[in-house]
């Protein structure tokens, strides 16, 4: 499992939320705070509960399959 880099609770905060968000890219994401898509993910894993990140990941691969530009 990939570790993420200590961050503020703030910057956590505001990454999961930008990654909850169907309007933000991974690439908007490591464009501000740095973080490539596998730390994302791993944010996100570690951040929500299991349940959650499994509808999470469902939502973006699902969109991911339908949008060419989608996260």
């Amino acid at each position: 499992m990939t570790k993420t880099p200590a961050l503020s609770p703030e910057y956590v905060s505001d990454i999961v939320q930008m990654a909850l968000s169907d309007h933000v890219s991974f690439h908007d994401i490591r464009r501000e705070y740095g973080m490539a898509e596998k730390d994302v993910k791993a944010l996100m894993r570690q951040t929500l509960k299991t349940g959650s990140y499994r509808a999470w990941r469902k939502r973006v691969r699902d969109f991911g399959d339908r949008r060419e530009n989608y996260k």
